[in-house]
């Protein structure tokens, strides 16, 4: 077994080669991401969840691997890295078939919920790797970079291949797509990476993660709530729960004498502002390409294979921007491509804020420079916060960032979900034309599929106006997610910019 170096000698094939490896996880979770958003009509009418269901097989992904990534970041340290990858692959493919062959909205839920877990093992170990198989800083740069190519590449063919499992199979066998992909690494990992892993492996705290995950899950659960059934005793007894625990946790992590995190990374300056340009790029991404799929295939009426097609430029512009930002990180502080990058996702957003309910264009304008300038943060903020930490503490650095990139992710499906149904409800329930019944009403305000369905039982002319009026009320509610959006990238760029101003081209430690 290897152990940790921490010469500063340069990477040769043998770890170019060991990249791509790494770069099949990657590639897998970005598909995984990306195809839900593109199933959800299709479960959707099979499984018949509810609003609150629904939001759940979105993100109860999220959520849990947001709750154990920084678990298993650390527990890769000790374990070591690779070992931890191929047993995250074995239970990712497991994962998979049970969310494939879920027999209702609940089973998927668990299903999804368990795949997060599953996911928790694969990004962390992939970049604590290449940190200790890149220790020369452009070679670095350079390798991170490659590897959210592959993850923004991953979200151009999850769409793809999934709108046409969609088209020839039913909406189960989207899930399967990770399986011959974990097969591949299983069979290729241990003969091509190395392993690494701490020389003296400190105590696993198992409380410290049981606090960790209570607290992101309580939290969660009290703002799903919301959501759904509006704010109530319920939801707010939640909240407070976890926000006692998450004390709780952060009061242990100062005594113990092996924290789960170490907070001494969070003096660095640069290290807890490349944090928060993460989560909110992911916040926005995630929550604004939630709605993307359902506006190409509810509103505009298109197929599940036309849908995934028109989501090759934004992915096709993720992968030019991630392959071209190492590059310009060479002459150009990374504070201001930060800045611009955070700034350009605010444009992106406030375009999609004016669109229509038949706005192709508009919708694929503001996709796309979206998907630009979250390129650009994701590429330079991980390559920051994993640089900041020690070759020997990679793997907690990783889990850190990656917390906050999916915790982002998560928050901005639930959060802005929330806001989304709350306005969406809000029109329905005054834009509904007379003759509609009470059923149909209530099954119309949780999605715009089930407006849908509601739409062609009531037959012509009363369904074609009924419909109407939904894909208006989708829209309308949608621009309004996108404004809130576009206002809080915009107060992050303005943080990024005076937090990094003195940050210069080369050096960020």
């Amino acid at each position: 077994m290897n152990t940790i170096a921490t010469s500063q000698l340069k990477a040769g094939r043998k770890e170019w080669i060991g990249l791509a490896v790494l770069a099949l996880p990657a590639l897998l979770v970005s598909m995984d991401m990306t195809v839900m958003y593109l199933a959800i009509p299709a479960l959707s009418t099979a499984l018949k969840p509810n609003s609150v269901q629904l939001l759940w097989i979105s993100d109860s992904y999220g959520f849990l691997e947001a709750g154990f990534l920084i678990t298993m970041g650390t527990l890769g340290d000790r374990i070591g890295r690779r070992r931890l990858l191929l047993i995250g692959g074995v239970a990712f493919a497991v994962a998979s078939i049970a969310a494939a062959f879920s027999p209702n909205a609940l089973s998927l839920i668990f299903a999804r919920g368990l795949l997060g877990i599953a996911g928790a093992t694969l990004l962390p170990s992939t970049l604590s790797i290449i940190r200790n198989m890149f220790h020369d800083e452009a070679q670095r740069t350079t390798a991170i970079g490659a590897w959210t190519t592959c993850f923004s590449a991953g979200t151009m063919l999850g769409p793809l291949i999934g709108g046409f499992l969609l088209d020839k199979f039913w909406w189960g066998a989207v899930f399967l797509m990770p399986v011959p992909v974990m097969l591949l690494l299983l069979l290729i990992a241990p003969r091509l990476l190395p392993e690494f892993r701490e020389s003296r492996p400190s105590r696993m705290d198992l409380f410290s993660t049981g606090l960790l995950v209570t607290t992101v899950l309580a939290v969660i659960y009290g703002i799903k709530q919301i959501s759904g059934t509006g704010a109530d005793l319920l939801s707010f007894a939640f909240i407070t729960i976890g926000l006692v625990l998450g004390t709780a946790f952060w009061n242990r992590q100062q005594t113990i004498k092996d924290p789960l995190i170490d907070f001494s990374l969070f003096k660095n300056r640069n290290f807890t502002t490349s944090l928060s340009a993460l989560m909110i790029s992911l916040f926005t991404w995630s929550g604004i390409f939630l709605f993307v799929s359902q506006y190409l295939q509810l509103v505009l009426g298109l197929d599940a294979v036309k849908a995934g097609v028109l989501t090759i430029p934004s992915a096709a512009a993720s992968i030019v921007v991630c392959s071209l930002a190492p590059v310009l990180a060479r002459s150009i502080r990374r504070g201001t491509l930060m800045t611009i990058g955070l700034m350009v996702m605010g444009m992106g957003a406030g375009t999609l804020a004016f669109i229509g309910t038949n706005d192709l264009t508009g919708l694929l304008t503001g996709s796309i420079v979206i998907s630009l300038g979250c390129g650009t943060v994701v590429t330079l903020g991980i390559d920051m916060v994993v640089a900041s930490a020690p070759p020997q503490s990679a793997g907690a650095a990783a889990g850190i960032s990656e917390t906050s990139t999916t915790l982002g992710s998560a928050l901005g499906i639930a959060l802005l979900g929330s806001i989304w149904t709350a306005g969406y409800r809000t029109r329905m329930d005054f834009g509904v034309p007379a003759g509609v019944s009470f059923q149909m009403r209530e099954a119309a305000r949780n999605t715009l599929g089930a407006a849908m369905s509601a739409g062609v039982q009531l037959g012509e002319p009363l369904g074609s106006v009924f419909i109407g009026t939904a894909r208006t009320a989708f829209v309308r509610s949608m621009n309004l997610t996108a404004a809130v959006c576009a206002g809080a990238v915009f107060l992050v760029a303005l943080f990024v910019a005076i937090r990094m101003r003195s940050l210069s081209a080369t050096t960020y430690r």
